[in-house]
């Protein structure tokens, strides 16, 4: 059986697949950088239209589609392709329906209106990536979420899915990232993301604004650690952010860092 340290790096964006914000890139070189530490690294993201699966050899995983997964009482059925990393010797799984992905655009249409089901579409991905791992029956003992899509997985870690086997012993770090987004998610997004009974309204007071700021809030205050993953992020969340009562938080260093400071909390994590 294998010894290794596994990471799941969950994120909206990864180069060389989707790149929104200089960010991508850094999950890259987490995911290689680990990977080359010896850590077990899987990684998940959306894919979006845009993706061009030929160019990037996405094939389906048909062992693992067939998932529905229930959203707001309706039910959409998911779909899992991966792909090899250019360049590393591993995986990265990509979630798939066709009501939410299947669009030429990623988070607002052609004239640059903002999606509608945008909620939804995050709500949706944040459960599906929770199930997806339960399916591969690999327990990840670090989950490092960036970007606000995967705002809601330290929320559900901690409360729906932290008796789940698989996640018994996994840790979250939750990178914030600056503001890219003006608008709201929707009014419901709150009650909408109450995907289990054993989840509260209280539970989500920090999410219900549904603000690109109280999405990143609500994960990092239930994130294991922290990090800063961008030069301007909200000044409201680095003052609030910086120094957390046990928490480790990794500040932000500019682009050209080795990274090491990751490496070490991921260790840190994992032997915890």
């Amino acid at each position: 059986m294998s010894t290794k340290k596994r990471i799941l790096f969950i994120a909206n964006e990864m180069s060389p697949y989707l790149e929104l914000t200089e960010f991508a890139e850094i999950v890259n070189k987490l995911a290689i950088k680990s990977n080359d530490a010896g850590l077990e690294v899987r990684c998940v993201m959306p894919r979006f239209g845009t993706i061009n699966e030929r160019r990037h050899r996405l094939h389906e995983v048909v062992r693992l589609s067939g998932i529905n997964v229930s959203v707001d009482n309706d039910d959409y059925p998911l779909q899992i392709k991966v792909a090899s990393l250019p360049n590393a010797r591993l995986q990265v799984y990509f979630l798939d329906n066709e009501d939410f992905f299947k669009r030429k655009f990623v988070f607002s249409d052609e004239d640059e209106k903002w999606y509608d089901d945008n909620d939804l579409r995050t709500i949706f991905f944040c459960k599906g990536a929770l199930e997806t791992v339960k399916k591969f029956g690999w327990p990840p003992d670090v989950i490092h979420c960036s970007g606000w899509m995967t705002a809601l997985v330290p929320l559900y870690l901690k409360t729906v899915y932290k008796k789940e086997p698989v996640f018994a012993h996994s840790k979250v770090i939750y990178t914030l990232g600056s503001d890219t987004f003006e608008e709201k998610l929707s009014d419901d997004f709150a009650k909408r993301a109450l995907i289990h009974v054993s989840l509260k309204e209280k539970d989500l007071e920090n999410y219900k604004d549904a603000t690109n700021y109280a999405l990143q809030r609500g994960a990092a205050s239930y994130a294991d650690a922290i990090s800063f993953g961008a030069e301007n992020i909200d000044k409201k969340l680095v003052d609030e952010f910086s120094k957390v009562k046990g928490k480790k938080v990794i500040p932000f260093k500019g682009w050209d860092t080795d990274l090491t400071e990751y490496l070490e909390l991921y260790n840190d994590l994992a032997s915890k």
